[in-house]
C-alpha cells in the first residue's frame, strides 16, 4: 500500500463549446465518448478500460463566480491503486491540514479535491475495474448508479449531490 498516485488519471477541462470540443477530440484524436451531456459534458477516453482520460465541461452561461466562467484548467485527476491507498492518501492530507474542497462519491469511483498552494484543482480518486461498472455508458449518471461502494474515513465529508 502506498498513499502516492500511480497516474495520472484524467484531466477536468472547462470548455466554450462541449459539442465543438468533443467533436473535436473524436475527430482528431479518436477519443471514444463514454459519457455525452449535450450543452454540459463529455467523458472521453483513449484507453477504453478507463472511464475518461479528459472530461470536457462546458463553461456556464451565468455562473455563480468567475471560477465557473474560466476556459482552461478545472482540475487534474490522480488514480491511486486501491481504496486502501485513497484511504492512507487521505489521513495524510488531514495529518498536513490540507483543506479539503470536497468529496463526491460518482458510483463508479470516488473523488477527494483538493487545491494546491497556486489554486489549481487536484483530485485525488480511486476507480472501480472496468468489469465492476454498472455499465458501459452513461457511467456517472442517472439510474442504475449505485452509491456507497467506498466506505471510509470520509463519509460525514462526502458531498450530498454529485
Amino acid at each position: 500500500m502506498s498513499y502516492k498516485p500511480s497516474y495520472l488519471a484524467h484531466i477536468n477541462l472547462r470548455v466554450n463549446n462541449v459539442e465543438l470540443s468533443q467533436k473535436w477530440y473524436t475527430d482528431v484524436l479518436g477519443l471514444h465518448t463514454y459519457e455525452y451531456r449535450p450543452g454540459k459534458a463529455a467523458f472521453m477516453s483513449a484507453n477504453r478500460d478507463l472511464s475518461h482520460e479528459i472530461a470536457l465541461m462546458q463553461i456556464e452561461t451565468n455562473p455563480k463566480d468567475f471560477e465557473d466562467n474560466r476556459i482552461g484548467l478545472n482540475h487534474m485527476a490522480w488514480m491511486m491503486n486501491s481504496l486502501e491507498d485513497l484511504r492512507e492518501l487521505y489521513l495524510r492530507i488531514k495529518d498536513q491540514e490540507v483543506e479539503i474542497d470536497r468529496i463526491v462519491d460518482h458510483g463508479i469511483s470516488l473523488g477527494i479535491y483538493l487545491r494546491d498552494p497556486d489554486g489549481h484543482g487536484i483530485e485525488v480518486t480511486y476507480e472501480l475495474p472496468r468489469n465492476q461498472w454498472p455499465r458501459q455508458a452513461q457511467v456517472f449518471e442517472g439510474d442504475g448508479i449505485k452509491k456507497g461502494l467506498f466506505p471510509g474515513p470520509w463519509d460525514n465529508e462526502l458531498a450530498k449531490v454529485h
